[in-house]
Order: structure tokens, then C-alpha cells, then sequence
């Protein structure tokens, strides 16, 4: 289940609300909490690790994931640093999402060039990877410096922190999860189950060039926004007047690709996930997250074809 660090309609942000969906998804069995990465939006945004922080002890077994964090912006020694006190601070439960982000105006906050995303990332990530699990860095980079010293604490002594890479289903990012990921992140609305199917093979292929198992490999369906109701009317006021303007997408694309509407439509959209292998889905409720939550735990997920 996602926190709430967007402000959608006039609910405010609050420690109250992030709370409310951890108390909530916690009693109805979900598996984690999860958060996403953005310095600048078209609404207000909470700062996601800063979330996760807050409701770590609230959160009791579930796991803390980032879903994704922007490792090519946040720069890998302060993120390494961040991932590793919540990991220390939560007995081992993060499960580090990164992705390059997409949006031009986050580059833009903080200097960096939009068009050098993939290269930060790519260094971003070898970097991240050898800081969490307690290696000699590798040898400098061109957009990164290297520390001298080890990070600590190492977050766990017996393996590092997962780390997930981000990807939408291109052949290119499916090789940069193969290369350098401990799972895969795949984005909900910009990806259908036949598109998820088609991904999974690929993903195979390119871990098996790799020279990696290709038998067990995990994922997840990320940034599945929801909104369980009967009322169509209602179900299309919220894409049209709420998701849409957020995404900055045309409405029709999104009708029918996300968890918005009655119980039994979301039931089948994820039944199509689940047939095309898909083994994990984080929600985000668009607000009133504890009866969403319940919702989708009562009215939805019992509808799912296994």
C-alpha cells in the first residue's frame, strides 16, 4: 500500500494520514508500505524516505519500500545513507526501488542535466550498490564522487539492501534491471497485463545473457492508483478531475488501466495482471485512504483470479 504524500483533494498532509494507512493496511494483511520520489510536482508531495521514517515503528513486519527513489538526483552516497539508517531503524525490512525519474523538472531543481539521466543512473546504482553492502567503492566516476572510507553502519551484515530497478517494459530498461537489479518495479498505468507478459520474457532473456538466474527473479506492479466505487459517474470524476491533471494525461488513457471504479472492474484488471504472472501490486489510494484500503482488502482482492 502506498502513503499518502500527495495532496489530492484538500485533505492536507499529515503524519495523521500516513498513520491511518499503515494502521489500516497493517490490519487487512498487506505486505508492505511504499513510497515514490519527487522534488518538485504539479501538488504537494511529501518527501518519501522522511514518510517511511515516521511511520517505521507504526509498520510493525511489513516491509518499507521505495517505489521508486531518484537515485541519479539524490546522488548515491546521501541516499546510501538515508537507506541504511531506515534499514538499521526498522530491523532490516527496506527494499530500495531506484529509478531514474522521468521528469524533467526534477533534473532541472537541482542543476543536473535531463538528457545525462541514464549515465548518473547507471553510475548512481554500481555506486549505491557497493556503499549499502559494505565494498570498496568502485573507481571514480564521471558524475559522482567516490568517498575514500567504507559507509557505515553496513545495513545488514549478512546482504545488502535489495535494490529494484524501475522500468516501464522497454527493451533497454528490462537490460538495466538485468544488469543491475535485485527485482523489477513495473509502473501500473503505463503498462497492461499482455504488456506485463510480454516484459516478464524479455526480462528472461536478459538475465539469462546476463549470466543470472532467470527462475524466481521478483517484481512488482508499482503506483497502482485506486479509487473503489460503484458509481461510474463518480469513478470517472475522479480520473477526469483528480488523476488525470496529476499525471498531466489524457483521461481515456488511464480508464481502464488503473484500480478506479467498481470492485468487480478492478477485480478483473488485476486477475489480468495475476495471469500474466505478476506476483505483487502497491496500491495508491487517490484519498480517504483507511476505506479505500479496506475496500480494496474486501471487495476487491477476493475477486481476483488466482
Amino acid at each position: 500500500m502506498h502513503l499518502p504524500q500527495v495532496e489530492f483533494a484538500g485533505e492536507g498532509l499529515s503524519l495523521r494520514r500516513l498513520a491511518d494507512t499503515v494502521d489500516a493496511a497493517r490490519a487487512n494483511g498487506f505486505a508492505a508500505v511504499s513510497v515514490n520520489d519527487h522534488f518538485l510536482f504539479g501538488a504537494p508531495w511529501l518527501d518519501g524516505l522522511t514518510a517511511l521514517a515516521a511511520v517505521a515503528e507504526r509498520s510493525g513486519p511489513m516491509t518499507l519500500a521505495t517505489t521508486v527513489s531518484l537515485a541519479a538526483l539524490r546522488g548515491p552516497v546521501p541516499l546510501a545513507k538515508a537507506v541504511a539508517t531506515l534499514d538499521v531503524l526498522s530491523g532490516g525490512r527496506v527494499v530500495a526501488g531506484v529509478g531514474a525519474g522521468s521528469s524533467r523538472g526534477d533534473y532541472d531543481a537541482i542543476g543536473a542535466g535531463f538528457e545525462s539521466r541514464w549515465q548518473r543512473f547507471d553510475e548512481a546504482v554500481t555506486l549505491l550498490r557497493a556503499l549499502l553492502g559494505g565494498a570498496e567503492p568502485p573507481a571514480g566516476g564521471r558524475h559522482f564522487a567516490v568517498p575514500e572510507a567504507r559507509l557505515l553502519p553496513v545495513p545488514r551484515p549478512t546482504g545488502a539492501v535489495p535494490l529494484w530497478v524501475g522500468s516501464w517494459g522497454s527493451a533497454a530498461g528490462l537490460r538495466r534491471v538485468a544488469r543491475l537489479g535485485d527485482g523489477w518495479l513495473a509502473s501500473a498505468y503505463n503498462i497492461t497485463p499482455a504488456g506485463f507478459a510480454a516484459a516478464r520474457a524479455l526480462l528472461r532473456e536478459e538475465l539469462a545473457a546476463a549470466g543470472r538466474p532467470t527462475g524466481g527473479f521478483p517484481h512488482a506492479l508499482v503506483t497502482m492508483w485506486a479509487w473503489i466505487t460503484e458509481d461510474r459517474a463518480e469513478a470517472d470524476r475522479v480520473i477526469t478531475d483528480r488523476l488525470a491533471p496529476l499525471l498531466k494525461r489524457d483521461p481515456a488513457t488511464l480508464r481502464g488501466r488503473v484500480c478506479v471504479g467498481p470492485a468487480g472492474m478492478c477485480a478483473e484488471l488485476l486477475s489480468g495482471f495475476a495471469e500474466a504472472g505478476c506476483g505483487r501490486v502497491h496500491f495508491w489510494p487517490l484519498g480517504a485512504e483507511g476505506r479505500q484500503v479496506d475496500l480494496i482488502a474486501s471487495k476487491v482482492l477476493p475477486g481476483i483470479r488466482p
